[in-house]
Order: structure tokens, then C-alpha cells, then sequence
């Protein structure tokens, strides 16, 4: 394989992509770029009404997101454009009209009713359904006469007897027979196309040498080949085909907000980082090898061959996604942290962006790197340090009201204020002393009401060095409000 290698990621963006989506172009991206092949980002964007600019440009924006450059498409151009199908019409259009001339395919006028009532003849029949190709040799009177009567045809491809077989990179031989797969639909009345006919004519044109895709899509590729047939193409010209494993929730239905949220934007939202979604992704349905499961963008370059993906459903785990993140966000250096984190921070206004705002920033990532495993935690985990009045938890505020949680905030007030240096160390050594070592209370309840009382939260990030950046002041101060709650 060399530059020849021609894959595209196709969507149609109706909404958010999903993990689905987000996977295929991924196998795509890797495909090109480990065999030094050219990667087409295409938008199927004929249906207007549920495909919107908004949704093109978030589409655009995650793929850029995750670091999936591609060589031709929006924004970047190339020879084979234009990259939206909209903009394709007029082609679609003329490869339809050479279809009908040629004979390989005709107008029908079936109506819908037509249609409904021959698909409950067959279902009573107990036969497979489809069109039984009324249209498929009308005369020229009958033609005639279902103009006269207002009907507005479709086009439809007129299929060969006999089968479709073909050979799947990731499925071995795959046949259908025709018997199954009637006539369809090319163009509409309105004279829009079909995803069967959009889909073939630009794989064909854009030159695109290998198909991967989901295997949802599996089904319609007899109909494709047929219209390559028909624009003149020969067996050894079709592009390759790979249809990848569904991705499945846990409990082996589709995924859905129940087993795994579908949606790439949620997950940015939630603070997963790219490199992370690109890495679990890779392994759903593909595997490096040697059980190898932490893989960066670039050995997925080096390693990613098409006939290792696997043919069997692939399930998502959400707990294996967050740990991968976990491990993404300790691997990240001190200044990567902190451009990842200042976002959240921002959005979720708990610091504005001041030089004295990041400077303790700064200071308070490396207590908590080791302990989230998403972005979207380091809101929570800081905020005590930004806010003048703390509020404390209706949850955590219970557990201090008892005479054994004041009895330890007194103790603690005790010990600290006469403090001369403030520091982590001379903290953790002063309340050890007074907590444990005097009052015999196990390190839970010793520390856990003092945690509540300088945080605002049980859950917080380490207590000694948090009461450090806070500063013996803000510290002292909450205790005392702590008391007397």
C-alpha cells in the first residue's frame, strides 16, 4: 500500500457525533495516515431540514478536536470538491440522467398507497418485501396516461438477477442474493438524491480506493456496487469495503445515555481529554496487541492495520474510558495541566483570569493531578480556594453539628492559630499531635471535620496542603464559623 490510498469520513450530521461516528472516523484517519493515503472528510448534508450549519460546524470542530486532520475536505479544499453534497447537486443530477438513458434505470409512478398496500400483500404472503417492479417495463401509454393523472415519478436502479458478493477486509466474503435486494430509489419526485446514489457517485469521483464504515451499512452495499456498475466500472475498479463491529453498551443493547453516553460533545463537556476518547476508541474492535491498552495517536499510526479490526460487536465501558483518562491527565506536564484545567475553571466562573487567580492555580493542580480523572472535577475540587463567604454543603454540614465534631474543631483552632510557620508539614504536625496523638481519634474523624470546615466539603483534595494555599488566616477564619454553626 502506498499514496494511492484514498479513505473518507462521511457524516451526516443531524446532531452531535457520536461515539459511533467518532470511531469510524478514527479507523479512517488511522488507515490513511499509516499508509501514508490521503484522508477525505465529506459532509452528506442533503437533508436540509435535519442537517444545519451548526450542526457541519461542530462536526468540523470535534474532528479538529481530536487531532483528526483531514487532507481534503472543508475548510481545507482539495481537487475533488466541493466536500458538501449540497453543493454536488447538479452532478448527482447528471449521473442520474445518463442512468435513465442508459436503461440502467427507469421512472416509477407507484404512489406511497401503491407501495404501503403491495408491502401488506407481502407481509401476508410471508415473503421478504420490496418493490416488485411494477414501473420496471411500462409502455409508453402508460407512461403517458400517469402524466396526465399529475404523478411526479422517482428513480429508480433497476437491479441485475443473480448476486452481489464481495470481500470484506474485515468480514471475508459477504453475498446477497437479489431476491433480496429490489429495485430502490436514486432520486426523489422533488429530484434530490439518495444517500445510495450521493454515496457511490462521490466515492467514485473522489477516487476513493477503501470503504470503512459501520456495519449498519453493510446491507446497502450490493446497491452501491450496482451503481458503480452502471457508471461503467469493472469489478477490479469498486473501492474496498470494511464494515466495523457495532459499539454496544454493557448490557449488549445500543448505546445510549443509560449504558454510555452517545454524544463526543458530552464527553468534551465532561472533561475527557481528546487523546483519551482517541485511545479508548481505538480499542473498541481493534487491539494493538500484547493486552497493550495505553496507546498515543502516534502508535496508533504505526500499529493500526484494517485486518486486525474485529468482526464481533465491541462494548463500551464507561469505567475503562475514565481510567484511561485518569492515567491521560497524570501524564500531562505541570503548564499542559493548567491550559486544560484554566477553561473549566473559567466556565464555570470560578476564577475570572486574573495573574493572582492562575498564580494559585498554579500552586493547587498538583494536589489533586493525581486524584480526578476528568477536567470537569477540578471546578469543585478548587473553588474553596476563590470564594470570600464558603458555603458548606447541606450533606457535610451534618456530620459537624455533633459535640464530637465541635470538640475537634476547637482542639484544632487551638493548635493552629499559634502557628508560626504556615506549611503542609508544621499543619499535618500540629493536628496529629492534638487529634490523634491527644485525643486518641483514628485520622477519618480526626481530620474529616476539619476537611469540612476550611473546604466546605467532605470530599476535598488533600487536607494539609489545601489549608496551605488557603492560608492561615482564610483557615483559622472557617473553623471559628465552623464552630458556630
Amino acid at each position: 500500500m502506498g499514496k494511492d490510498i484514498r479513505v473518507r469520513f462521511a457524516p451526516s450530521p443531524t446532531g452531535d457525533l457520536h461515539v459511533g461516528n467518532i470511531r469510524t472516523a478514527l479507523f479512517d484517519w488511522a488507515f490513511a495516515r499509516h499508509t501514508g493515503g490521503t484522508f477525505i472528510f465529506r459532509i452528506e448534508d442533503t437533508d436540509k431540514e435535519r442537517v444545519t450549519d451548526e450542526y457541519i460546524q461542530r462536526a468540523i470542530d470535534t474532528l479538529k478536536w481530536l487531532g483528526l486532520n483531514w487532507d481534503e475536505g472543508p475548510e481545507v479544499g482539495g481537487p475533488n470538491g466541493p466536500y458538501l453534497q449540497s453543493e454536488r447537486l447538479n452532478i448527482y443530477k447528471e449521473w442520474a440522467d445518463k442512468f435513465l438513458a442508459s436503461g440502467a434505470a427507469y421512472h416509477c409512478y407507484c404512489s406511497s398507497e401503491e407501495l404501503e398496500a403491495e408491502r401488506e400483500r407481502q407481509r401476508a404472503a410471508n415473503v421478504a418485501p420490496g418493490y416488485g417492479g411494477t414501473c420496471r417495463n411500462l409502455s409508453a401509454e402508460q407512461i403517458e396516461k400517469f402524466k396526465a393523472e399529475g404523478r411526479k415519478p422517482v428513480l429508480r436502479m433497476r437491479m441485475d438477477d443473480g448476486a452481489t458478493t464481495f470481500v470484506d477486509e474485515i468480514r471475508g466474503e459477504v453475498s446477497f442474493d437479489h431476491k433480496y435486494v429490489p429495485d430502490f430509489v436514486l432520486m426523489r419526485a422533488d429530484g434530490s438524491p439518495l444517500y445510495t446514489l450521493a454515496v457511490a457517485v462521490d466515492d467514485v469521483l473522489m477516487k476513493v480506493t477503501h470503504v470503512l464504515r459501520g456495519e449498519d451499512l453493510l446491507s446497502s452495499t450490493p446497491r452501491q456496487i450496482q451503481v458503480y456498475k452502471a457508471m461503467g466500472l469493472k469489478p477490479d475498479q469498486y473501492p474496498t469495503f470494511a464494515h466495523l463491529p457495532f459499539v454496544m453498551g454493557q448490557d449488549n443493547a445500543k448505546l445510549s445515555k443509560r449504558n454510555g453516553e452517545v454524544s463526543i460533545a458530552w464527553y468534551r463537556e465532561q472533561g475527557y481529554l481528546p487523546e483519551a476518547i482517541c485511545n479508548y476508541l481505538a480499542l473498541l474492535g481493534w487491539s494493538p496487541g500484547d493486552d497493550k491498552e495505553d496507546i498515543s495517536m502516534q502508535e496508533l499510526i504505526d500499529l493500526f492495520e484494517v485486518h486486525d479490526v474485529h468482526s464481533s460487536p465491541a462494548r463500551f465501558d464507561m469505567k475503562k474510558l475514565e481510567a484511561i483518562n485518569g492515567d491521560k491527565i497524570r501524564a500531562l506536564s505541570a503548564e499542559e495541566f493548567l491550559n486544560r484545567a484554566l477553561p473549566f475553571l473559567k466556565e464555570a466562573e470560578v476564577i475570572t483570569g486574573t495573574n493572582e487567580e492562575i498564580s494559585l492555580v498554579k500552586q493547587a493542580l498538583p494536589i489533586i493531578q493525581e486524584r480526578i480523572v476528568k477536567l470537569g472535577e477540578i471546578p469543585a475540587m478548587l473553588k474553596f480556594l476563590f470564594v470570600d463567604e464558603l458555603v458548606i454543603d447541606s450533606e457535610s454540614k451534618e456530620k459537624i453539628k455533633d459535640d464530637l465534631s465541635k470538640d475537634v474543631l476547637k482542639r484544632a483552632l487551638e493548635v493552629l492559630e499559634p502557628l508560626g510557620t504556615w506549611s503542609h508539614d508544621s499543619i499535618e504536625s500540629a493536628l496529629r499531635a492534638a487529634l490523634i496523638e491527644d485525643m486518641g481519634l483514628k485520622p477519618r474523624i480526626a481530620f474529616g471535620a476539619v476537611r469540612i470546615a476550611a473546604t466546605g466539603s467532605h470530599i476535598s483534595p488533600p487536607l494539609f496542603e489545601s489549608m496551605e494555599l488557603l492560608g492561615k488566616d482564610a483557615s483559622i477564619s472557617r473553623i471559628k464559623a465552623a464552630i458556630s454553626l
